[in-house]
Order: structure tokens, then C-alpha cells, then sequence
């Protein structure tokens, strides 16, 4: 008797076949980050057959997390898993056959070579925008091709990078946005079925990528707005004046353009800076964050106090996180309310 094909379904599907299938088993995806977007695609990749998955992330599972992280639930909030380490195990019971490496860190400049540099693909499950300027250049210098997805709101933005042939990411976005001035989930919400339609074209990708049909992405940036009903793919040329792909600058890689953390001694508080010079409208943020916490503001600084920490922004971006003594911690909280 002839066993079961879990992938008879996919294999159908006549620019895929069992050639595609064949390539798609013998490849290896690094995931970096593992929320909203990377437990979709983390699912999507593993129901599909990719070979190998190693997913990043640094984060551990909360109870808002289940709104939109698929791969969680109430049981991973209880025993406080690693979201890498709870993904990794259900998805083992997803698919035997695919080799699942979790990797519980914080990606940095120090590191994301060596989380890439046997990936035949890299996937972008993120929430900020230093970290992904952060992939764009690892990715442009080790020649990776990699897929960005970004989701907030109803609103999202998918765009696949191939190292000397397409724009990269910061041919679109040329520079970080000033610390608060863009929404984050945390401040202006996002809907679950907004991440799993970023999620699911980020994934339809990749799998062109891995199979060996690139000429079927996207020509540039596509954006999706779910609630107006609303598409449109953004082209345009690569850039000569691109820092990265065109002058081969790598600002976020050698960590000339990262933002720091340093920890406060004996006040468990992390002072964070970030990158470059930057000017915060104070008014502004306290109107985004009004429905996170506890929010007061006057002409030097605001004060947040939200899921028990204490996070005052000063003019100038740099922010103290009180509540913790991890710098990468203090990070994903300044990237989670002020923004990156």
C-alpha cells in the first residue's frame, strides 16, 4: 500500500510539482523573530516542507500574545516559555520531517552573520525597524536573498529582496523613522486577520524563491490595507544612492547606525539610545500611548507606566526603561511603545 503524500495537495499546484517539492525539502530558512508575523510564517514553512527552520527570537510568551501568535497558547503564557522554544515544539508536532532549530537571542550586530550564513533564505518576523535595517545589510553583504513583511493596524507591507537585482529594503526606506513618530501594534493595534494576510504573502515568496521561480514575486513593495479593501504594489528602481546596496555601506551591521543600551547601576533600569540624532514630539507620543498605560508628560520628558515598567522618554529619543537589567529586554520594550 502506497503511504500517504501530506503534500499531494501542493504538489498539484503545477509551478510547484515534485520538483519544487524537492527543492523546497532541501532548504534552509533562517526566521528572525517569532511574534504576529514569524508564527505564521514559522507555520506556513513547516506545513509546506521546507528542510530545515532555525527561528530567533528573544522574547517570551505573554496572554495579549494569542490574539495573533498562532503558534501559542494559554499554556505557553503559564509556564513563561521562550516564544522560539514554544513554537519549535509545536511545530515538531506539526511535521516530523522538517528539522526545527529554536535559538532564544537577541539579533545583533555581533551575531545575525553567523544566523544567516547557511540559510538559503531569511524571513523577516520583526516589529522594528532597526533590526530589519540590521538583516538588510547582513543579508546584502553575505548575498541572502530575504522577505520583509511589516504589519500595523488594518495596514501592511511585503517586499522580497534579492542582493543585486532588486531594490533593497532601504532603497525604499532610506533611513530610520524618528523615535515615536510611527505607530507601533502596541500603540495603534493590528487586527489578526491583517498578520495573517502579511504572513501568507511574505510565505507565497518564499516559496517561489525556494522552489526557483523568483520571476513570479512581486515587482516591488506590495502593500495591503484589509480594512479598505485595498492593494497596490510600490516599484521602483535599485538606487545608486542607496547607502546600502548601491555604495556597499553597511551603517546598521558595524553598528555605526545602532541604537545602545546600557544598564543603570543598581536601579534595574536600562538607559536606551537610539541610533544617530533624533527628535521626539513629546505631544504626539502621549496621544499614541494615551490607551497603553499610565501617561504623563511635561516640557522635558514623558512617563509611561504600563505592564509594569516605567519607561521615561526624553527629547532627544533616549529613553530609561525601569523594571528590568536586560539591555536586549529594554530594547524590545522602547521598540514595543516608542517605536525603532
Amino acid at each position: 500500500m502506497t503511504p500517504p503524500d501530506r503534500y499531494a495537495r501542493q504538489r498539484l499546484f503545477a509551478p510547484f510539482g515534485g520538483g519544487g517539492q524537492a527543492k523546497l525539502a532541501a532548504a534552509r530558512v533562517t526566521l528572525i523573530g517569532c511574534g504576529a508575523l514569524g508564527t505564521h510564517l514559522a507555520q506556513h514553512l513547516v506545513r509546506a516542507g521546507v528542510g530545515r527552520l532555525r527561528i530567533c527570537d528573544r522574547d517570551f510568551v505573554e496572554l495579549n500574545n494569542l490574539q495573533r501568535q498562532v503558534l501559542f497558547d494559554e499554556d505557553d503564557v503559564r509556564r513563561n516559555l521562550p516564544k522560539a522554544a514554544a513554537a519549535a515544539a509545536k511545530l515538531a508536532r506539526v511535521n516530523g520531517e522538517v528539522s526545527v532549530e529554536p535559538r532564544i537571542v537577541d539579533v545583533n550586530p555581533s551575531n545575525v552573520e553567523a544566523l544567516i550564513a547557511d540559510a538559503d533564505l531569511v524571513l523577516d518576523g520583526t516589529d522594528n525597524f532597526e533590526t530589519r535595517f540590521l538583516l538588510n545589510d547582513a543579508c546584502l553583504k553575505l548575498k541572502k536573498p530575504w522577505v520583509y513583511g511589516g504589519c500595523v493596524g488594518a495596514d501592511g507591507m511585503v517586499l522580497a529582496v534579492l542582493p543585486g537585482k532588486t531594490p533593497c529594503f532601504r532603497c525604499f526606506v532610506p533611513d530610520a523613522p524618528e523615535p515615536g513618530s510611527v505607530a507601533t501594534c502596541d500603540t495603534a493595534g493590528v487586527l489578526g486577520p491583517a498578520v495573517g494576510v502579511v504572513a501568507s504573502l511574505q510565505s507565497a515568496e518564499a516559496l517561489k524563491l525556494l522552489t526557483g521561480h523568483p520571476e513570479a514575486l512581486a515587482d516591488g513593495l506590495i502593500t495591503v490595507d484589509v480594512w479598505g479593501n485595498r492593494q497596490h504594489i510600490f516599484r521602483m528602481a535599485r538606487l545608486d544612492s542607496c547607502p546600502a546596496c548601491g555604495q556597499g555601506r553597511y551603517d546598521f551591521l558595524s553598528g555605526t547606525a545602532a541604537g545602545a543600551a546600557t544598564t543603570l547601576c543598581g536601579r534595574n533600569a536600562v538607559q536606551v539610545t537610539p541610533a544617530g540624532e533624533a527628535k521626539v514630539d513629546l505631544e504626539g507620543l502621549e496621544k499614541r500611548l494615551a490607551g497603553v498605560g499610565t501617561v504623563k508628560r511635561n516640557e522635558y520628558l514623558l512617563k509611561l507606566d504600563a505592564d509594569g515598567f516605567e519607561v521615561t522618554v526624553f527629547p532627544d529619543g533616549r529613553a530609561i526603561v525601569k523594571g528590568t537589567d536586560d539591555p536586549s529586554r529594554a530594547r524590545a520594550i522602547y521598540a514595543k511603545y516608542v517605536g525603532s
